[in-house]
């Protein structure tokens, strides 16, 4: 008994149309993000920027991003190994405009950031010099109690 033999169903390669840019629905205007700081100054990762809840990719230093025009909010955070220095703005963009907007995050992890529509001062720097002049204070301590015991 003989059965037919079967051809393998030959490979069709799929029909691959270019990719479509996005083309944004209505009028634009422009983000002018400034983070302040640097990688040195602040942290080795930069701060994580929300608009209207989506991710947008940012480095230290000014950040130009095109939005739609309407009602924006922005949330910012830093995080090192937790999530701080939060802060969040609202601002409307019209048609065609640039809006500046300028965020700094704090000194340390146990405050909010800073944000606003001109530049920033980055908040903590009092705990901060706090905590160091706790920590030399200790040592200086134990030093003279040492060299007197």
């Amino acid at each position: 008994m003989s059965y037919p033999q079967q051809q393998p169903p030959q490979f069709q390669p799929a029909q691959f149309q270019p990719q479509q840019q996005f083309q944004p629905q209505g009028p634009m205007g422009m983000l002018h993000l400034t983070i302040q700081g640097s990688a040195m100054t602040s942290s080795m990762i930069p701060p994580t920027v929300h608009l209207n809840g989506y991710p947008v990719p940012v480095k230290y230093g000014r950040n130009d991003i095109p939005v739609p025009a309407g009602p924006l909010h922005i949330d910012i955070h830093s995080q090192w190994m937790r999530v701080y220095g939060k802060a969040a703005l609202d601002c409307t963009v019209q048609p065609n405009q640039a809006v500046p907007v300028f965020y700094a995050s704090p000194f340390h992890q146990f405050t909010s950031g800073s944000i606003g529509h001109s530049q920033v001062k980055r908040k903590g720097i009092g705990a901060l010099f706090g905590m160091v002049g706790a920590i030399v204070a200790v040592t200086l301590l134990i030093a003279v109690l040492a060299a007197l015991g």
